[in-house]
């Protein structure tokens, strides 16, 4: 959610290292045990959204006073599949990436929470049908969703109104046609301001996020890839193409090399340099805690087909019990609190303005809801919204796919066609390797 996720072929060597049986297969308690002893928790989360988090955390720790809870913060989907496979990961372990469930299910890096959900008697329809989705993978549950994220378009209303713009665009013609209409040269032909950046490995601009502009599938029920067969990626990636080459490549590689970190103050929307850009609901904090003085709207995504608009991307963080834990009855404990307790799912929403994901957390009277994040909760609760599905390979089909897009985006590759079937012969191959 926050960080870049391990490379596909690290993380299938680091998996490789975990998949031994589960350390934690005694049955599970009775109802009713009390969680006590120490407790271990890694996650990602820094600065701001840490301290938010750690407030939530001894909520937790005033409901448990028997738990010994230490949490580290900024540890990444890298080091936490070593340690697991290492035999020394965490009880508890929060991944910023949905598409690790897959791999993690698969060889039981984190452990099947099912028997503890049947025996709590927890209700999973309480999560939305899109949320439920990525945490499982072929019908073991080793994940529970902590929060979602959601993605739309952000645009700048000053410079809107300066162009004579009332409106967010509703289509990719029209994202195309604002973006070259709101970009600014210098004398000299650089760019000094950019409608859109369509540059794939920009920012959010990740082919998983861009997807449901076209409604792109990646894989085939039989779950080999389905990318070099799915006219919608040729229709995607023709249009962004399109965009890239009015732009001109090597100028936009120029403009984005002049660019401040995205996670830093100097993000280029923030600071004026992009009209519109594609990012998560998180950016609502950012901006109001970093630019109050950005005037900013935030739309659903550009989508070629007028029927879908108001569906997108949604994904999150995930939580699961690492199969190295030594305390599976209180890490289960932390794992409840965290993603079942509705008043600990909606202070965690306002702290650092993630997307809740359960239903009574989405209704409840405390959730801070203005104008901009009703907009990701509209996206959340679209029929039409879609997420990356799970795969024993994890996101391994998505960075081959992105692999050939940066090389066909600058002119290194040519022939989009084989492109993508050569695309879908290396997922294949990965995952028939995965087993």
């Amino acid at each position: 959610m926050r960080l870049k996720g391990v490379t596909a072929a690290a993380l299938l060597v680091l998996l490789a290292t975990a998949c031994t049986p589960a350390a934690n297969d005694k049955p599970v308690a009775q109802p009713g045990v009390e969680a006590s002893g120490d407790l271990e928790l890694w996650h990602f989360f820094t600065d701001r959204e840490e301290q938010a988090l750690n407030e939530i955390l001894d909520d937790f720790r005033k409901k448990h006073p028997k738990v010994n809870l230490v949490a580290k913060g900024g540890q990444d989907d890298a080091k936490m599949t070593q340690a697991i496979g290492a035999g020394q990961g965490p009880d508890v372990a929060i991944s910023y990436s949905t598409d690790i469930v897959g791999s993690f299910c698969n060889t039981g890096a984190w452990n099947d929470l099912t028997p503890y959900i049947q025996r709590d008697k927890v209700d999973l329809g309480k999560f939305p049908a899109v949320v439920k989705s990525y945490t499982e993978f072929r019908g073991k549950r080793c994940a529970m969703p902590f929060l979602a994220d959601a993605y739309g378009l952000y645009y700048n209303k000053a410079i809107f109104a300066e162009a004579g713009v009332t409106s967010p665009p509703k289509t990719l013609t029209e994202l195309s046609e604002l973006a070259k209409k709101l970009t600014k040269k210098k004398p000299d032909g650089t760019l000094e301001r950019v409608g859109f950046l369509p540059l794939f490995g920009f920012y959010e601009n990740s082919p998983a996020h861009l997807a449901p502009l076209t409604g792109a599938t990646w894989l085939k029920p039989d779950g080999t890839s389905n990318i070099g067969s799915d006219p919608k990626w040729l229709e995607l990636i023709t249009w962004q193409k399109e965009l890239v080459d009015w732009y001109g490549y090597d100028k936009l590689e120029a403009f984005r090399a002049s660019l401040g970190d995205e996670w830093s103050a100097d993000n280029a929307f923030q600071k004026g340099q992009l009209a519109m850009n594609i990012d998560g609901e998180w950016r609502l904090a950012f901006l109001r805690d970093q630019e109050k003085d950005v005037q900013f709207g935030v739309a659903p995504l550009p989508i070629n087909d007028p029927s879908r608009y108001g569906a997108g991307y949604v994904a999150g963080s995930v939580i699961g019990v690492s199969r190295t834990t030594k305390n599976a009855e209180a890490a289960w404990a932390l794992v409840k609190y965290l993603t079942r307790d509705t008043g600990a799912i909606v202070k965690l929403s306002n702290g650092i303005r993630n997307l809740p994901t359960t239903t009574d957390a989405l209704a409840s009277k405390d959730l801070m809801v203005d104008a901009e994040f009703k907009v990701f909760l509209d996206i959340l609760a679209h029929p039409g919204t879609t997420t990356t599905p799970p795969s024993a390979v994890g996101p391994a089909y998505q960075d081959e796919l992105s692999t050939f897009l940066q090389q066909y985006q600058s002119g290194a590759q040519t022939d989009l066609a084989a492109g993508l079937a050569k695309v879908d012969a290396q997922v294949n191959n990965l995952i028939k390797l995965a087993g």
